[in-house]
């Protein structure tokens, strides 16, 4: 892989524009990725669990007394971009013959978990360097900056509540517990917003350093993508083989997500994606077939 990550030195990775299919700026990727299309019962596959998502968290964060608390929960949860670890979370659970509903839980807690990071990142503090992403500011930074921390124990209580025993299930949620918080904390996804950061910080040199695959994009999109998989096949009732798979398969989606996310369509960066994509598909190759078809969209195009 040494390889080919260095590649990504000699190009121009400056744009953070999203992937888009329609941006003609994007078109040499958008074209390969195309070729790739989802069919048709594979984006109802994914917009039904999006769907079925939303639905559990709006009933999980209804708008009610206290309105100080739950307002400010409920709006920015879902004003935060929609990420694919939580679809991805509910797809590992089915492809290990768990149901949706086992999972569902714990996508509800990794959404807002990617809430909460996005929320931190996007604090609009004045010695972070550049134009960052921005949403409708309805609320001040201090009661973001509060409900952002309060989102992480919420979104593990919700897990927590998921334990029922005439499933017999507690022990695979407090493993997926652990999961998550292993993944938000200093050697996960906090550390890879820290590293993004500072990175940030020298945008404006020549040269890209080669450790932001690893130390950005892996350690952010990559273990939250990492935890959705793992999560999502330990409550699936998976064996500890599944689990690892599907939790390696996570880590290269996540990690072409990123690329996405930071690139767009920068042609450099189809040498990337196509490594991981193929190390991704080969953790699937031990799965059933007829069921891969469907999660293995998630690194042949961006479905959000």
């Amino acid at each position: 892989m040494a390889g080919a990550l260095s590649s990504i030195t000699r190009c121009n990775p400056i744009s953070h524009l999203a992937f888009s299919t329609s941006n003609p700026k994007h078109q040499l990727l958008s074209r390969r990725f195309t070729a790739l299309a989802m069919s048709r019962s594979d984006h109802s596959y994914w917009s039904s669990v999006h769907s079925e998502i939303d639905t559990h968290l709006e009933q999980a964060i209804p708008i009610k007394p206290p309105l100080v608390v739950y307002e400010p929960m409920h709006h920015l949860a879902f004003d935060a971009p929609q990420t694919s670890a939580p679809a991805l979370c509910i797809a590992a659970c089915e492809l290990v013959g768990g149901h949706r509903d086992q999972a569902m839980a714990a996508a509800s807690a990794l959404r807002l978990m990617h809430a909460s990071a996005f929320i931190h990142k996007n604090l609009p503090l004045t010695h972070r360097p550049g134009t960052r992403l921005t949403f409708d500011r309805t609320f001040g930074p201090n009661i973001e900056l509060l409900t952002a921390d309060g989102m992480i124990p919420f979104g593990l209580e919700l897990l927590a509540r998921s334990d029922d025993p005439d499933q017999n299930n507690s022990d695979r949620v407090l493993q997926a517990i652990v999961e998550i918080s292993h993944a938000m904390g200093s050697q996960g996804v906090m550390e890879g917003l820290y590293n993004e950061l500072e990175h940030d910080k020298s945008d404006g040199e020549e040269g890209f350093p080669v450790w932001w695959l690893h130390n950005v994009c892996r350690k952010k999109e990559g273990t939250l993508h990492a935890c959705a998989g793992a999560c999502g096949a330990i409550l699936g009732g998976g064996s500890e083989e599944e689990i690892e798979k599907l939790r390696s398969y996570g880590l290269y989606v996540g990690m072409v997500q990123g690329i996405f996310n930071r690139f767009g369509g920068n042609a450099c960066a189809w040498k990337e994606v196509k490594e991981l994509r193929d190390l991704a598909l080969k953790e699937l190759k031990d799965f059933d077939q007829a069921k891969v078809i469907t999660i293995s969209r998630l690194v042949e195009t961006k479905v959000l």
